[in-house]
């Protein structure tokens, strides 16, 4: 079961002033980085990510059963 909470969420500002969003889950090692749309608003962003991260988390999970 995916516990959020294990979830490591960093905001990164590029030099070039660009947003990267970085999900990390350190017991699988599993790691997904976006480029963020300056139009579009964080929250959504970060919540559609997280939907996708947390289904290859779990995809994870049954792969290694």
């Amino acid at each position: 079961m995916i516990d959020r909470s294990t979830i490591q969420i960093d905001l990164i500002e590029l030099v070039s002033g660009e947003r990267v969003l970085r999900l990390t889950e350190q017991q699988s090692g599993l790691s997904l980085e976006k480029k963020l749309d300056a139009k579009q608003p964080v929250v959504r962003q970060k919540q559609r990510l997280l939907g996708v991260f947390e289904a290859a988390l779990a995809r994870a999970e049954l792969s290694a059963v």
